[in-house]
């Protein structure tokens, strides 16, 4: 097929509508004219300090507007960002920069720390804070006015669950479908706006700076998550559209109490992981207009989408695919499961990416004939609405029986003294494994004998948590998945507690 190309995103839609309103960041905003304005100056000085065409920089920063002028700045210099989880550890941020090759690595102030610590394992790289790189010297940049769909635009690393992260690669042809698949299914009108609280260095954050390119929309950036200040800016800045994953969505709702959002507001987008039941009632009669999602970092977002209208007669359902995007279920013996079985889901279309950053082996073993492997278990109803049940690697076996972590953490959460769950397997020398429940709670005591007797009203007597640990807070990575190799830890330090 022959290579498509189209015109740099950013070049077009200044192009189009210069004067409409783009990024707005605290009091400013910027028409798409001073958004191309700033991210060219930014792409001059990039050239200056020698980036160029097809190299691979890395991208620590913080949501700021900044931050979507420097992403710009790299897609005008088709330069691939490897963009970087500004949570992690300076030995995790130097590890995957060291992985990608990245000849420069642009950052800030408030990562001093964090930068000292990568200078000091990786001597060798060109490390330039964003001030220092906002004050440089301009030439004039040489400019990608077209951008090929099949070439890499960003690299972002999965939060791997074992052993080291990998590169995804995100094409400028996965951004371009998943905006386009996202339109179709959730609708596009003059009057959008969309609050972006995710970080942008996560794919929920970044997709929605491409979104605001392609459909000419303005986004509201905020640095960090406050219910509050989020009701307040969807109020006053008449945003229609905001992404949220369910702890945020738990508190927006809390902190709304007899009160309602706006009628403009048309889409909450929930993902990373299913919400409980008592939280979408809750929604449900606030009016809020929920969107399940699910998706990830190799899909450039979400894949499969759950209106709002199916969200209780669907209860726990992720929705079907996207327009542009296909989804099969395998069973364990390779074919394709029959009915409504559950097995591994499988996924392909233009906004699955091409593979993992020089790992040729693995990427063709994880995409075969265009579809990926996402290594999530799940079924398919009657009527084609996925259900997402698990990780395949958090998978717990019990007495030979399948145990979803997430089934039993979606109970616990519904018990309106809990805030947070984590679930995760461990050895037992009768049933194989048994799962075990971490929690964090509203008040500072609470009856584990009750939660006992509250799961077992919900759940067959071998997913019930044979033991509960209370702790302040679950951890959770930047896409607010659950890090169960840190409730792992956490055990382990306990039961070296109890020996001594």
């Amino acid at each position: 097929m022959a290579n498509q190309v189209m015109p740099n995103l950013l070049f077009k839609r200044a192009f189009l509508t210069p004067d409409r309103p783009a990024i707005q960041f605290k009091n400013e905003t910027y028409s798409f004219k001073e958004v191309y304005e700033k991210s060219y100056q930014i792409a001059g000085q990039l050239s200056q300090l020698g980036l160029a065409r097809g190299d691979y920089a890395g991208v620590l920063l913080s949501n700021h507007a900044d931050t979507a002028f420097v992403y710009l700045a790299f897609q005008l210099l088709d330069v691939k960002a490897v963009i970087l989880n500004n949570r992690l550890t300076g030995e995790e941020i130097a590890w995957q920069l060291n992985d990608s090759k990245a000849v420069q690595l642009i950052t800030e102030n408030a990562f001093a720390p964090k930068k000292e610590e990568i200078n000091h394992l990786l001597p060798n790289l060109s490390i330039i804070l964003k001030e220092e790189l906002f004050a440089a010297d301009f030439i004039e940049p040489m400019i990608a006015a077209e951008i090929s769909l099949d070439d890499v635009c960003t690299v972002m690393y999965t939060s791997g669950t074992t052993g080291h992260p990998k590169g995804v690669l995100q094409t400028y042809g996965n951004h371009w479908w998943s905006a386009v698949g996202s339109a179709l299914n959730l609708g596009l009108s003059e009057k959008d706006c969309w609050l972006c609280v995710v970080p942008l260095f996560h794919i929920s954050g970044y997709s929605i700076l491409i979104r605001s390119m392609v459909y000419g929309m303005r986004m509201v950036i905020q640095e960090t998550f406050n219910e509050k200040e989020v009701i307040e800016t969807i109020q006053n800045e008449k945003v229609t559209i905001m992404s949220v994953v369910s702890t945020m969505l738990i508190r927006i709702e809390a902190e709304l109490g007899d009160r309602r959002l706006p009628a403009e507001f048309r889409c909450m987008l929930l993902g990373g992981g299913p919400a409980s039941k008592t939280l979408l009632e809750n929604c449900k009669v606030k009016e809020i207009p929920v969107f399940q999602t699910y998706g990830m970092t190799e899909t450039a977002s979400q894949i499969v989408t759950l209106s709002p209208e199916y969200s209780l007669s669907k209860l726990g359902s992720a929705g079907k695919p996207l327009f542009p995007s296909q989804l099969k279920i395998m069973a364990q013996n390779g074919d394709e499961a029959s009915g409504t079985a559950a097995g591994e889901i499988i996924v392909k279309g233009p906004n699955v990416t091409i593979g993992y950053l020089n790992r040729e082996e693995e990427s063709s073993k994880k995409i075969v004939d265009g579809w990926l492997s996402t290594g999530d278990i799940g079924y398919l109803d009657e009527e084609g609405f996925l259900y997402v049940l698990d990780r395949r690697s958090d998978l717990i076996i019990s007495g030979g029986e399948n145990v979803y972590p997430a089934e039993i953490e979606g109970v616990l959460v519904s018990h309106p003294d809990i805030v947070d769950a984590g679930v995760i397997g461990v050895k037992d020398e009768k049933w194989g494994e048994v799962p075990v429940a971490f929690i964090s709670t509203k008040t500072k005591w609470i009856n584990k004998n009750e939660i006992s007797a509250f799961c077992l009203k919900k759940l067959a007597k071998y997913k019930v948590p044979k033991q509960l640990y209370i702790i302040d807070h679950i951890p959770r990575n930047a896409a607010k998945k659950i890090l169960r190799r840190e409730l792992r830890q956490h055990l382990e330090e306990l039961k070296r507690q109890d020996c001594n």
